[in-house]
């Protein structure tokens, strides 16, 4: 399958943010990543409900919703609601994963699991099974425009060669410090979708970037 590209609209500009949602929707992009953060599991706050729904009515591709929020199964039929495709909340951040996976994919959304960096891929054993992605955070998570941590691709191929070791369907999803240099060796370590945010908004042509970061590479299986 060819890699997918998700921009991530936490480095929008919010003041044009329907200008920024049109652009994506013309582009090559994939999908929509939405960053949900409490001010609490991570040290930031970021949108909110009413930004949430604007996005859905101007977005014409699915809407990747990650949440890093203490206590997601608090909130999964919340952001279903608004519309949410993809559903991924933090292993740290609840003592439910099994039952929050079982909510989200009753209601007909696709769950991912995320990974904070110094989160090893080995605590994932017994989910892999059930989830439809796994997002490997390749910064910490909180802020945007922070610079990519190497040794995520040593957890990337980790999780890639379980995967295939166990035969499981599951997505392999990065986030953090993601740019063209970068994205040819992520693609070969075995990711499926590249969330960039500061290297598609901050170009001065993102459309074009987002086409470099789409047709960068083809992973070889």
């Amino acid at each position: 399958m060819p890699h997918l590209v998700a921009a991530s609209l936490l480095a929008a500009d919010f003041g044009n943010l329907q200008r920024d949602i049109n652009m994506v929707n013309q582009s090559q992009a994939d999908w929509f990543h939405i960053d949900i953060m409490d001010g609490s599991f991570v040290p930031n706050f970021s949108i909110g409900t009413p930004v949430v729904e604007a996005i859905r009515k101007h977005a014409n591709k699915p809407l990747d919703v990650h949440l890093m929020i203490n206590e997601p199964e608090r909130y999964l039929a919340h952001f279903m609601q608004l519309g949410a495709n993809i559903l991924t909340f933090h292993i740290e951040a609840t003592n439910h994963v099994h039952r929050a996976v079982q909510v989200i994919k009753q209601g007909g959304v696709k769950a991912g699991i995320a990974l904070n960096p110094h989160t090893p891929v080995s605590l994932l054993e017994n989910i892999l099974q059930d989830v439809d992605l796994v997002l490997i955070m390749s910064v910490n998570p909180g802020f945007g425009g922070q610079k990519f941590i190497p040794s995520t691709l040593e957890k990337i191929k980790k999780l890639n060669h379980i995967r295939k070791t166990i035969g499981a369907g599951f997505l392999i999803e990065v986030d953090g410090g993601v740019d063209e240099h970068n994205a040819p060796a992520l693609i070969e370590s075995g990711v499926d979708i590249l969330v960039a945010g500061n290297t598609i908004f901050s170009s001065a042509h993102p459309d074009k970037t987002i086409q470099n970061l789409k047709n960068c590479c083809n992973r070889v299986e």
